[in-house]
């Protein structure tokens, strides 16, 4: 099969490898589509450390080929989608409800590519595959089933995260793919007034047709200040950082009321420099400010319900797919996201 690595060299291109065999609750599934993730450019960048050749990839969905002889609920043929991390959901910290933290590991669940191959090949192996694929209903398109596997689901944890009640206000750092499905979560979970911060309009204008109420540009002013001055001075109820930047970390502090919530969700790895928090609007720690930073939760269930979300018209995420290319232009569309050519925000990869 051909599989989609990333060289020792750091460089990315099309290798053959060996179809995976199962073992007995694992299961093989052949792709039919999938996308590429930011993270996959964090990596290629260095930003862990991954086996020479691993296959990249934690967003694809496709047909169940091979199942282990412990795996029952499946058959082979089946249109299945699974998340960007695979829990065991055996451990007791999967048992405690922290998922991605498997093993008791920091993001023990994300085994594609950190742990062995990713998905972005022709074949992959999933593990604890009873837990872990969810069977992708009729009426749901590969297209939309994707983005159930990491950007909803990520971006929904995000707005979780934030704790909002009906009414309550929130600010959004970064409109990419993350930051929109934080901003479609948000407005499921009742938010009165969503800011998204964001420069680029086709991102803006997205981030109004997912739910956000206002928009601020961070190169035409101090998002801080307009922030405060949107909420009379008072801050937001709670604010989600999306994006993985020192600056917009720090925002998030400056902009969050007393009592308030911090949701992180952006990648941080690739700047070595620990993070800061401003003391002064922090309390000096003691200002009843909540910082939660958590990822995708993974599991056939929590794929359902975000499925369920599709097929009753609350969500369509496809618009955020900018291209499309076929396997054998993968590199294209990566170098592209690395990149950010072309106003991409994601782009699918057709199989077959």
């Amino acid at each position: 099969m051909r599989a989609f690595v990333l060289r020792g060299n750091g460089e990315v291109g099309i290798m053959e490898k060996a179809v995976p065999e199962p073992g007995p609750n694992d299961a093989v599934v052949r792709t039919t589509a999938a996308m590429v993730c930011t993270t996959d450019v964090h990596t290629k960048r260095g930003a862990m450390t991954v086996a020479p050749d691993v296959t990249l990839g934690h967003e694809a969905v496709g047909v169940v080929h091979a199942l282990g002889e412990a795996v029952d609920g499946l058959d082979v043929g089946q249109r299945v989608a699974v998340s960007g991390v695979t829990p065991c959901f055996e451990c007791e910290t999967c048992q405690r409800g922290f998922t991605s933290q498997c093993g008791g590991v920091i993001l023990g669940a994300a085994r594609f590519t950190t742990r062995g191959d990713g998905n972005m090949a022709e074949y992959f192996l999933v593990g604890h595959a009873r837990a872990n694929l969810a069977p992708i209903p009729d009426d749901l398109s590969d297209h939309q089933a994707l983005y159930a596997t990491d950007m909803l689901s990520t971006g929904f944890v995000a707005a979780e995260h934030a704790g909002l009640d009906f009414g309550e206000t929130v600010a959004v750092f970064a409109q990419g793919a993350v930051g929109l499905s934080a901003t479609i979560g948000c407005r499921l979970r009742g938010a009165g007034l969503i800011i998204a911060v964001e420069s680029l309009p086709p991102r803006q204008e997205l981030a109004r047709r997912f739910g956000a109420d206002v928009i601020v540009d961070h190169t035409r002013c101090d998002p801080v200040a307009r922030i405060l001055e949107l909420t009379d001075g008072q801050g937001v109820d709670a604010a989600i950082e999306a994006l993985g930047s020192r600056r917009t970390w720090e925002a998030t502090f400056r902009v969050t009321k007393p009592g308030g919530r911090i949701s992180n969700v952006g990648y941080h790895g690739e700047d070595p420099e620990p993070l800061e928090i401003p003391l002064e609007p922090f309390g000096y720690g003691m200002s009843d400010k909540q910082v939660y930073a958590g990822l995708n939760r993974g599991g056939r269930d929590w794929l359902n319900r975000i499925f369920r979300l599709m097929r009753t018209g609350k969500v369509d995420p496809t618009p955020m797919t900018t291209h499309e290319f076929g396997f054998d232009d993968i590199v294209k569309a990566f170098w592209m996201m690395e990149f950010k050519e072309d106003g991409i925000i994601k782009p699918l990869i057709h199989f077959g």
